[in-house]
């Protein structure tokens, strides 16, 4: 889980140009993160080719926070 957080971080800090200690799961990617909408498409992408899994943009649309976004990751992955 850690280190799935932690690809998360580094990945979110690299397209949302934050630092990543300013990154946790309860941390809205709009509100907290300043990302608008291209910038999730934008992120949603490098996850999907980071962690090799495919996330519908229907999903995508749902996730508010990090947190939203590693549940499903999970999910995906078992």
């Amino acid at each position: 889980m850690d280190d799935l957080f932690d690809k998360m971080k580094k990945i979110i800090a690299e397209k949302l140009e934050v630092e990543e200690d300013k990154i946790t799961r309860e941390s809205s990617f709009r509100q907290d993160l300043g990302a608008d909408s291209l910038d999730t498409y934008e992120l949603v992408y490098a996850i999907e080719e980071e962690m090799g899994i495919s996330i519908p943009d229907e999903k995508a649309n749902e996730f508010e926070t990090v947190g939203d976004a590693l549940d499903f990751i999970q999910s995906q992955s078992k």
